[in-house]
């Protein structure tokens, strides 16, 4: 057989082997008690949900005519045509964040409202290349967690903007970047309505055309990404870091950290 044949299986193992691999030395730094290795089978659903997809969207506008409502409502439409259960929340007399404390009436219909969805779509003007205050506030006072409640971790979300001249990605791209913060599902499509005072009729329904019609692709692929990860939402955001700070030592050490206890001698 010809030892030049790279089809050959005969000859030297050392050869075969490859060269020596520099990261294979082990890994002193990890915990052995706290990593897992993903697999399929971890991926199987262990409660079957049957209620309807929950979805909650946001928008950034307190306007009158306030063209992020109008898509919000488009999308609001689309989502209970895909079989979705939608709630909207309207952001008028929500305070600043740290302007008010977490217990605002308002505060709390936003943190409850983040809890029941699976899914969440935002939906920001642009203003001044970024999204407005208003979408970030309302952003801004969803923490990371509450005690054991995790507000958004695990819940897919859709982005959209609208904007009053050329099509722009300004917004969506902050919000994507909110979403990854939040530890969000974000999905890859996304939808930018430019000069949006066009796209709308007076009863503030969006026209038909190739805008439209990405909305509904939007939607569409929202719901497909729900309906795939809802089921799956705690074993896809567990993290190796994360059961490493809930072991009681790690606790303590924490709370020694920020003054709440001492540190055992």
């Amino acid at each position: 057989m010809d030892k030049t044949d790279p089809n050959t299986t005969d000859g030297d193992e050392t050869d075969r082997a490859g060269p020596p691999r520099p990261f294979a030395d082990g890994l002193p730094a990890l915990s052995a008690t706290h990593f897992a290795v993903p697999t399929s089978a971890d991926l199987g659903i262990r409660e079957t949900f049957t209620h309807a997809p929950r979805f909650l969207i946001l928008y950034g506008s307190l306007r009158e005519r306030s063209f992020s409502r109008f898509l919000a409502y488009e999308a609001a439409r689309l989502l209970e045509a895909m079989g979705g259960e939608v709630r909207i929340y309207h952001a008028h007399g929500l305070p600043l964040p740290d302007d008010a404390t977490a217990d605002h009436p308002k505060v709390q219909e936003l943190r409850a409202l983040s809890v029941w969805s699976e899914g969440q779509v935002w939906v920001s003007p642009e203003r001044h290349g970024a999204m407005t205050g208003v979408m970030k506030a309302q952003v801004d006072w969803l923490p990371l967690s509450e005690g054991s409640v995790r507000p958004t971790q695990g819940r897919t979300l859709a982005v959209m903007q609208v904007s009053g001249g050329s099509q722009s990605f300004n917004a969506v791209n902050g919000l994507r970047v909110l979403g990854r913060w939040m530890r969000m599902i974000t999905i890859p499509n996304q939808s930018s309505v430019p000069m949006a005072y066009r796209e709308f009729d007076a009863a503030g329904r969006m026209n038909p055309g190739p805008l439209y019609e990405r909305v509904v692709d939007v939607c569409e692929e929202l719901v497909k990404f729900t309906l795939l990860t809802r089921e799956r939402a705690d074993y896809l955001v567990d993290r190796y870091s994360e059961r490493k700070e809930r072991e009681p030592e790690r606790l303590r050490a924490v709370a020694a950290d920020i003054g709440f206890t001492k540190r055992p001698a």
